[in-house]
């Protein structure tokens, strides 16, 4: 079963709407009502994006993240998903000057299970990670961002600084997350 962590995005709905169509099979939580005990009744998660920077959020989804590492299951971290991966590992973000909106290109710069070719995806955020932990493995990047996708070594965890739920492109990465 596919526990989806609802961090407060604008976007999860499209998220939610797109499993249901896919007949994937999910429960949906927030951080502030997921029991962390319970994470052993899922194989797979996905990691919302944001509004708003919590403390309590970030410990929470850093907790998933560590337990996830531990225990191999599947982690798919959207946007702040991606960078609390990251920054629970030893990396950093920073805050961009602008905020990334709208359609990008992505490249993959290295062969993986989630993605195969180029992707036109939608970007929506204000901060990045600046630098990479050494566990984690850059798989692609765009002209305004150097880790738009990111890879656990050897573990079925990843993070997508673009909001996936948000293009077909994005929808296939997804799609491909869930059944591997």
């Amino acid at each position: 079963m596919l526990l989806v962590v609802d961090n407060g995005s604008i976007y999860t709905k499209n998220l939610t709407d797109f499993l249901n169509k896919k007949n994937i099979f999910f429960e949906k939580q927030t951080p502030q009502f997921l029991d962390l005990d319970s994470l052993e009744n899922y194989d797979s998660v996905i990691l919302s994006g944001r509004r708003k920077n919590e403390k309590k959020t970030n410990e929470i989804n850093s907790k998933i993240v560590t337990y996830s590492i531990k225990n191999n299951m599947k982690l798919l971290g959207i946007c702040y998903g991606a960078e609390i991966l990251a920054l629970t590992l030893g990396g950093t973000i920073r805050k961009i000057s602008s905020l990334q909106k709208g359609n990008e290109i992505i490249n993959i710069s290295k062969e993986n299970p989630i993605s195969n070719d180029s992707l036109t995806v939608f970007e929506s955020h204000r901060f990045e990670i600046s630098k990479l932990p050494s566990v984690l493995v850059p798989l692609a990047d765009s002209k305004n961002c150097k880790y738009e996708i990111i890879q656990y070594e050897k573990k079925q965890i990843f993070g997508t600084q673009f909001h996936p739920e948000m293009s077909q492109d994005g929808h296939n990465l997804i799609e491909k997350f869930c059944s591997l």
